[in-house]
């Protein structure tokens, strides 16, 4: 296995996905990208963020890439021993953004500082678990390329 390619797989998967992440999710709340990144930062500021600057907004993106990139390594990591995960891209994919939305809005958001469950209406259940099955999708491209670790 090249390592390099898990690592490349990883950074581009994680970095691409996560930045289109923020703008599906500015275009779901109709808000700006700027607001989504302080948003972020209130995972570890709380409500403080929403009154921050570019600062603010910074530590948004830089929580939403490391973010990204875990999730991104962990598909990566699979996709190393698992070659239907690599075959079969784009089902694995859409598959892995269900835990993904799962996990982000009914474990990581409720124990960020925002201390909350998401709203639960048709639309934003629909909207953001599409996102994330993009999110996914695009992890699992970059993915695609890597060869077997065995």
């Amino acid at each position: 296995m090249n390592s390099r390619s898990a690592l490349r797989a990883i950074l581009l998967g994680g970095l691409v996905a996560g930045t289109i992440d923020i703008g599906a999710a500015s275009a779901i709340s109709e808000r700006s990208p700027i607001l989504i990144l302080r948003v972020i930062a209130g995972g570890i500021l709380g409500r403080a963020s929403l009154q921050g600057g570019a600062a603010t907004a910074i530590l948004g993106l830089f929580l939403q890439w490391a973010m990204a990139l875990i999730i991104a390594a962990i598909f990566v990591g699979a996709a190393r021993y698992l070659e239907t995960l690599r075959r079969h891209w784009l089902l694995a994919g859409i598959a892995y953004g269900v835990p993904v939305y799962l996990v982000m809005n009914f474990v990581v958001v409720p124990l960020s500082a925002w201390h909350r469950m998401p709203a639960i209406t048709p639309y934003n259940v629909i909207a953001n678990l599409l996102a994330m099955l993009l999110f996914g999708a695009i992890v699992s491209w970059f993915a695609s390329g890597i060869r077997d670790s065995r």
